[in-house]
């Protein structure tokens, strides 16, 4: 079905089912895509649809055989300036659910997630996805959980060791563009969180997700 365009349906689908889409979708099927067939996706299921002859609906057919590519990674990080980038990026490699952590750098405290949200649905559309990863509630990083956690260590390219990577490790968290501060080392290091290593260079905070979810996933 390569080529069909992908549309995620934010509510429940099943087959023969009848859903209403509003005119930019019609308009987007019809006039940029130049047809009235589609896949339709939510909550790992993908269905084939065809728009209806008003065009204010879709018709949902049957479901494919097209199994969600998607992993079961959460990826916990301080709100960037780039972070449309950081989420389109993580979004494509099966990331599914952000967690933003407010940490003592975090530059980035007025966020449109809405837009944020947009950002993810056209990202797992266009990934294959079938479904879209959840975007929580900012918390700080006081309260977050530290244990059972893997975090970018920026001190290991300046020696320090590196942790060896869980084989079961499923949560990643990445510091703000300042870094994490010596008392969030500090509270890191206390609880045991495993510190990887991104490589002997400084990365930009939206390049060391797509490096870290990379590690934690081969």
């Amino acid at each position: 079905m390569k080529n069909i365009p992908r549309i995620f349906i934010d509510q429940e689908i099943k087959s023969n089912q009848i859903v209403a889409i509003d005119k930019s979708l019609s308009h987007y099927l019809t006039h940029v895509m130049r047809t009235k067939k589609c896949l339709c996706f939510n909550s790992g299921v993908e269905f084939s649809a065809n728009l209806a002859d008003d065009e204010r609906s879709l018709i949902i057919g049957e479901q494919t055989n097209h199994s969600d590519p998607s992993g079961d990674i959460k990826l916990m990080f301080a709100p960037i300036k780039r972070l449309d980038d950081m989420l389109n990026m993580a979004t494509q490699m099966g990331v599914a659910c952000f967690q933003p952590v407010i940490t003592e750098r975090t530059v980035a405290h007025h966020i449109n997630w809405e837009r944020m949200k947009k950002i993810v649905i056209e990202a797992a559309e266009q990934s294959n996805r079938n479904s879209v990863p959840e975007i929580r509630q900012p918390i700080k990083f006081s309260d977050l959980n530290l244990s059972n956690i893997c975090f970018a260590d920026e001190r290991v390219a300046y020696g320090r060791p590196a942790c060896a990577i869980p084989t079961d490790a499923k949560s990643i968290l990445i510091g703000p563009e300042g870094g994490f501060s010596d008392d969030e080392f500090s509270a890191l290091d206390s609880a045991d969180a495993c510190g990887i290593s991104l490589g002997k260079t400084i990365l930009r905070a939206e390049v060391a997700a797509v490096v870290a979810i990379g590690k934690i996933t081969q």
